[in-house]
């Protein structure tokens, strides 16, 4: 190897147009998934824990998606704010076909039919308990019983239209079975993208917020998300979600956990996704409002970090604003 003065790292540097021709990850609006809020309301519904960020009714959802599309984002993932008269002990909304998701799936696909749409797989948005699942009389999630209920929630979503169902709720053995139903049903282009490494994290509390489910949850997930002190552990769900038929996978929280994103793609070599989460949002609109960071800077260097640690692409709530940059 060269040494100093031949060798000159800061060589390559020195222009824009190097540095471009040099850069070793490329960050474009194609590595975006943009997560949206759908409401029963009326109007907009602005989420005071997530400025910048709304719940929207349908039709709303619709010009989102259209928004999308304009802007080279390919793909959109869905999460309801369920109406309180319809949360239940069982969950039972879920699996209802016109739903406020599947409502919004058909009203995207007709519109836009070419947008991907992620649909999520949980029942937290539908429980009047606010867990991803139904609980016994201990307030213990119930893993085989609640896999038998998410089987269902995937099957109305696929007939809905969903291009990519993503089980959300750590729940054993949940994907095998949802892809043997898809299979039978006839759905075998449906995507699984599993939440395969998801973490027990603080990092949630505004999305609760976004979808109705923070103020009803008792106790707390760590029955069934992982615990943050974990990695050995993460790479035996993701192996396992693999082995039972995911397309990809997705570790969350992003930022705290980009080690994990890194052992999943060179253990694996599948397609690995983050979720920014909405704590992480939260942080970086809070540091622009106090003038401690530029904003646009924070937001693309954050996404770039998820590019180079192995991505294939970002669940972000700041999609558009990036795509918006980056073109």
């Amino acid at each position: 190897m060269s040494h100093y003065p031949a060798l000159r790292l800061r060589r390559t540097r020195v222009a824009p147009w190097s540095r471009a021709l040099h850069a070793e990850t490329v960050l474009t609006p194609a590595d975006l998934i943009w997560p949206l809020f759908v409401t029963a309301g009326d109007g907009e519904e602005p989420i005071a824990s997530l400025p910048g960020v709304s719940r929207w009714p349908v039709a709303g959802i619709v010009d989102r998606a259209r928004e999308a599309v304009a802007l080279g984002i390919p793909a959109v993932a869905l999460f309801p704010n369920t109406p309180e008269h319809l949360r239940s002990h069982s969950g039972a909304e879920a699996t209802n076909a016109d739903n406020l998701m599947c409502t919004a799936i058909r009203a995207i696909k007709d519109a836009v039919p070419d947008l991907g749409v992620l649909t999520d797989v949980a029942l937290d948005p539908y429980t009047a308990h606010g867990h991803d699942g139904l609980v016994d009389d201990r307030g213990y999630v119930l893993n085989d019983a609640t896999a038998e209920v998410l089987i269902e929630q995937a099957l109305v979503q696929a007939r809905a239209g969903a291009d990519i169902v993503a089980p959300s709720d750590m729940m054993d053995g949940r994907v095998g079975l949802i892809r043997s139903a898809l299979e039978v049903a006839g759905h075998h282009n449906v995507q699984i993208m599993a939440y395969a490494a998801k973490y027990a994290s603080a990092f949630y509390g505004p999305f609760r917020d976004a979808v109705g489910s923070r103020g009803r949850l008792k106790g707390d997930k760590k029955t069934y998300q992982m615990d943050p002190a974990n990695a050995e552990e993460a790479l035996r769900e993701v192996a396992a979600d693999l082995d039972e038929g995911a397309d990809s996978v997705m570790v969350k929280p992003g930022l705290a956990y980009l080690d994990i994103v890194r052992r999943v793609k060179e253990r694996f070599e599948v397609p690995v996704f983050a979720y920014s989460v909405s704590g992480e949002y939260a942080m970086i609109e809070a540091a622009a409002a106090a003038g401690a960071g530029d904003r646009d800077a924070l937001v693309l260097e954050t996404l770039m970090a998820f590019k180079r640690a192995g991505c294939a692409g970002v669940l972000t709530y700041h999609a558009p604003l990036a795509a918006r940059l980056l073109g």
